[in-house]
């Protein structure tokens, strides 16, 4: 018998909405200060780099989601244009990044909102992420409409916070940079790119959850495309004013790897309250992130069980047909085992390489599209495979030897787990 499928309950303007939600996030209140620790000024032009290679992988995940508009992502095109294998690696590494990813979010909420109201004592930092994670746990059950005018709020108070950190920051700029050295080298913007992208990957939620959006075949090509020019045009004014306001003395070690490198920077302004509006906008970025995770973790853990790669209880759904409410407890659960390690420490590099790999298989099934089916020029999707595996290997070499043994592992679990349902 096949599963019942989710509820359509998401336009464009709804899917753009998460889209954003996903993207503007911890990757650009963290990933530019650390990318302008490698890059130097090279940062920019590692902004523009992975938001182009990001423009060929969402035009490409467009297309296979409007031809195949079921929860999962390139979990499910795996299976349907390539084979299982790949299909399941796909699922593997977003489920490995993403749930650290989540941890992460909720770790970074409970730090930006305790420096808020003043509470210096860190002892409160775990209990007030695992009360973040319950709280959007719960929304998430209610459904994706709940889920959505939540999302709405939050996204919203995040784009105002970063447009008056761009519009504020435009008359500070001095551009009094250091020339190009060996922190702007090819090899460094290169790196630098690879981390970047990780900041533009979220609009795959839009992708993940397409089961629920209306007429896909018209909404998913354009939400992802109104979520990246968006998100392009936001992280360039974010970047121009963090390389040309900060300068040097800004772009280095100590910034790079502060909590919150945009504030710093705002701290200069000569307009009061920017900096106490961006901290506002950090907190909700935070928990934009933590709820859209929550929905695209919980979504790929559904497919994945009516795949039988994971047990089948996670396809399981609620009476209305709006949510996998096991897959999502689970989600729920596994975040919250990664909160009580304490500080989780998720690399950026194994994100990027984990999330390059994914879009990589994601190009190679667009690949597989007949020309009756195809949306754009098949050699976007050539383009899109290229730059994903040579980006991937410009992280750090033991991070990808983890990464590559972590696929190893999960083809172990995924067979292990096959043989089992079929005894």
């Amino acid at each position: 018998m096949s599963s019942p499928l989710l509820k359509r309950e998401l336009g464009v303007f709804g899917a753009t909405l998460m889209g954003l939600g996903s993207i503007v996030g911890t990757g650009v209140f963290v990933s530019i200060g650390i990318a302008a620790e490698i890059a130097g000024p090279g940062v920019i032009f590692a902004v523009i780099i992975a938001g182009l290679v990001a423009v060929c992988n969402g035009l490409n995940s467009a297309q296979l989601a409007a031809n195949h508009p079921v929860s999962g992502g390139t979990y499910e095109y795996g299976y349907k244009y390539l084979n299982p294998w790949l299909g399941f690696t796909a699922g593997w590494m977003f489920l490995l990044a993403k749930m650290a990813s989540a941890a992460t979010a909720a770790l970074g909420f409970a730090g930006y909102f305790l420096n808020l109201i003043g509470v210096a004592d860190r002892t409160y930092l775990i209990l007030t992420a695992l009360v973040a994670l319950a709280t959007l746990t719960l929304v998430v059950l209610t459904g994706i409409r709940r889920s959505h005018i939540a999302n709405t709020v939050i996204v919203s108070v995040t784009l105002v916070s970063l447009t008056v950190f761009v519009m504020a920051g435009l008359p500070e700029l001095s551009w009094e940079m250091p020339s190009v050295q060996n922190d702007s080298s090819i090899a460094s913007i290169l790196h630098a790119t690879a981390l970047m992208f990780v900041a533009y990957s979220g609009y795959a939620r839009i992708t993940t959850m397409s089961e629920e959006v209306r007429e896909p075949k018209q909404t998913i090509p354009k939400a992802i495309i109104f979520t990246l020019m968006l998100t392009m045009l936001l992280y360039m004014g974010v970047a121009i004013v963090f390389v040309g306001v900060g300068g040097p003395a800004q772009l280095s070690l100590q910034t790079a790897t502060t909590a919150a490198p945009l504030e710093v920077i705002a701290r200069s302004f000569r307009i009061p309250g920017v900096s106490q509006l961006l901290a506002v906008g950090a907190i909700t970025a935070m928990l934009g992130v933590l709820l859209n995770l929550i929905l695209g973790l919980s979504r790929v853990l559904l497919a994945m069980g009516r795949r039988l790669d994971m047990p089948r209880v996670l396809a399981r759904l609620n009476p209305s047909g709006t949510t996998p409410y096991v897959a999502v407890v689970v989600v729920e659960v596994a975040i919250a085992l990664l909160i009580l390690i304490g500080d989780v420490q998720t690399t950026w590099s194994f994100s990027a390489f984990s999330i390059l790999i994914y879009y990589a298989i994601t190009n190679l099934a667009a690949l597989q599209l007949s020309p009756t089916h195809r949306l754009y020029p098949q050699w976007l999707a050539i383009v899109g495979l290229a730059s994903c595996l040579f980006l991937a290997f410009w992280v750090q070499r033991q991070i990808w030897l983890i990464g590559l043994g972590l696929i190893i592992a999960g083809l172990i679990w995924r067979a292990i787990v096959r043989l089992l349902a079929k005894n």
